[in-house]
């Protein structure tokens, strides 16, 4: 097949999962590109792109595209549309809200002109992050509800994010599929702390959804008892803002923050991984610290009981500092207990997530005559 991955932001595990999905099929022969926004990035993104586009046959191509809604889209969904038309594509893939969008009306474009071409749709969270009853939640429902009739196939990482979408946008005409994220074999490694590993970490973008304001609050909490070390792995927008907060609660030499770096180099970095996010869909960073065996603190949102299931790996409620605090204080109190923890939570990843499936389970829907 003749494939095109279409995504905005390419950050975060959403970029993961388009990389490791394009790439494996690309490995089995598809001919397989990659069209993302040229805006958005961090240190890491001119790297990964350098590593995946020897594996892309039809190229890496990087347009601008606004993360609002504006004037901006025409020219971005036109720009879609004459590289989409240049390939000869069999399957358009959009990731996010964004990308998902271009996507289906360019697959809309080309099917008017004659061209066969199906369009998948995997949301990421992406519009379903919106608050329900706010005016930008009914826009943007209203729209994916109207992008819906030029749908081929919906894919949902997990089975909550199908959930949502269900209730929220309705049960469409469109054939749909949970397919949870996978990890490579090269993600299960041994955790080795550095000399200079701080008690806990957190890894992922910066900005309110994430919990890194509820993370420093604990953090505080726990300095007032006995002196505890945090690292923090990332960027984003309220970058600013909680280093100020960590430094107005006198967390400055106790927590660094360290700027964005790949998953698998920033583990050594920390001995306890915390996960205190108010909303997800099915995250890279749970899956990938799993697999390195890293003790895990998360909240109970999204995707997350998903990866845990069947396992002895407790979740704790989302937006507490208090509730933070007690689970972090538990693993630093029974080390032994929390390493054992992780290694069953370990071996249950490695048998249910890998790359390899998730790649067998979207090229066969892809494949479905019905779509």
């Amino acid at each position: 097949m003749r494939i095109l991955h279409c995504l905005r932001a390419p950050v975060g595990g959403l970029f993961r999962h388009v990389l490791d999905l394009a790439g494996e099929q690309a490995r089995r022969g598809h001919d397989v590109g990659i069209l993302a926004d040229s805006t958005a990035q961090n240190a890491l993104t001119a790297r990964l792109f350098s590593e995946i586009e020897p594996l892309m046959s039809l190229g890496v191509m990087r347009i601008p595209m606004s993360r609002q809604p504006g004037i901006g889209d025409y020219k971005a969904v036109r720009a879609t549309l004459s590289h989409a038309q240049s390939l000869s594509l069999d399957v358009l893939h959009g990731h996010g809200a964004k990308g998902g969008a271009y996507a289906r009306l360019t697959r809309r474009a080309l099917r008017a002109r004659g061209q066969p071409v199906k369009a998948f749709y995997t949301p990421h969270g992406g519009t379903l992050n919106y608050q329900p009853g706010t005016a930008q939640a009914a826009v943007f429902l209203t729209l994916e509800r109207l992008l819906e009739r030029f749908t081929d196939g919906l894919i949902f990482e997990s089975a909550y994010a199908a959930r949502v979408y269900r209730e929220r946008v309705g049960q469409g005409p469109a054939p749909q599929r949970v397919i949870h994220n996978g990890l490579r074999p090269g993600d299960f490694i041994t955790h080795v702390p550095r000399a200079d590993a701080t008690d806990f970490l957190f890894i992922g973008e910066l900005r309110d959804l994430k919990g890194v304001g509820y993370l420093i609050d604990a953090l505080a909490l726990l300095n007032a008892k006995a002196p505890v070390t945090a690292t923090i792995v990332g960027a984003g927008p309220d970058e600013s803002s909680l280093k100020a907060k960590t430094g107005a609660l006198g967390l400055a030499e106790t927590v660094r923050f360290t700027g964005a770096l790949p998953a698998r180099e920033a583990f050594s970095l920390g001995r306890i991984m915390v996960v205190p996010s108010l909303a997800e869909s099915f995250p890279y960073v749970v899956l990938e610290a799993a697999a390195a065996g890293l003790p895990l603190i998360a909240t109970r949102v999204g995707g997350i009981p998903e990866i845990v299931a069947d396992t002895d790996t407790a979740l704790i409620e989302p937006a507490s500092a208090v509730a933070l605090e007690r689970a972090m204080r538990d693993c630093l109190d029974h080390p032994q207990e929390a390493m054992a923890r992780a290694q069953r939570l370990k071996h249950n990843v490695a048998d249910k997530f890998t790359v390899a499936g998730m790649t067998d389970a979207v090229l066969a829907f892809y494949a479905l005559r019905n779509t």
